[in-house]
């Protein structure tokens, strides 16, 4: 059930990442693309699928939450890529708050990746002290 449940989350990562990117690729280009019914939907299911998958690997292999800083990191990570998700596809009232909010919001997702792999808050930098 592990090996089921970490490969349908990291490829809800990279679905989600993906889709993303192509998100404000087409905010960028200013495409009717973006307003589509299923560009609207199918990253609320990704999500919620890559969500479901995080929580029931915290659960299958009984991880103490609040015992891993690796875990509360990526959890803030989460948050602030959504809040900034929500500035460069929705609420970013210039195209350059948009791009900022946009390019940051990888940096994030990265961010997010390195502290899943390193199993650290230091993210990637982890990898460096070793």
């Amino acid at each position: 059930m592990y090996s089921f449940l970490l490969t349908t989350h990291a490829a809800c990562a990279l679905l989600t990442i993906s889709g993303f990117i192509l998100r404000g690729y087409w905010m960028l280009q200013g495409s009717p693309l973006l307003r589509h019914t299923v560009t609207r939907v199918a990253p609320h299911v990704v999500d919620a699928l890559f969500l479901a998958t995080g929580i029931a690997l915290i659960v299958e292999i009984r991880l103490a939450v609040l015992q891993n800083g690796w875990l509360l990191a990526k959890f803030a990570g989460l948050l602030l890529y959504i809040a900034l998700g929500m500035i460069a596809l929705r609420f970013g009232r210039s195209r350059e708050t948009r791009m900022t909010a946009f390019i940051a919001a990888i940096a994030v997702f990265a961010y997010i990746v390195g502290a899943a792999l390193s199993k650290s808050p230091a993210s990637w930098l982890a990898y460096l002290a070793r």
